[in-house]
């Protein structure tokens, strides 16, 4: 492929992944056919339950971390689990970094 049609296919990638994700904040899929990593990414949603007040705000924190992943290089998007760790471990390591500071 050439730089053109790399761009083209990650721009219609972020595309397809924001329509992914307002349809999951609204609750309701309404298409009928996928692209093998939304799939997957659909698949990881359902295994990785969320807290139901928290719900709107992490999906909302993982679209922005997928948006800055596609704007900086090609996909797949990373998947919610992912995003979620990746988030635990930073939050790890700023207690840590802070908790090693004031010692």
């Amino acid at each position: 492929m050439t730089e053109a049609e790399d761009l083209v296919a990650q721009e219609l990638m972020l595309n397809r992944f924001n329509r992914l994700m307002a349809e999951l904040m609204r609750g309701a899929i309404t298409r009928n056919v996928f692209q093998p990593w939304e799939i997957e990414l659909l698949l990881d949603f359902e295994s990785y339950p969320l807290d139901r007040r928290r719900r709107l705000e992490i999906l909302q924190q993982y679209q922005k971390a997928v948006n800055r992943q596609l704007d900086n290089g090609p996909g797949p998007p990373i998947k919610l689990s992912v995003f979620l760790a990746m988030r635990a471990a930073n939050r790890e390591q700023r207690l840590n970094g802070t908790n090693a500071r004031s010692a």
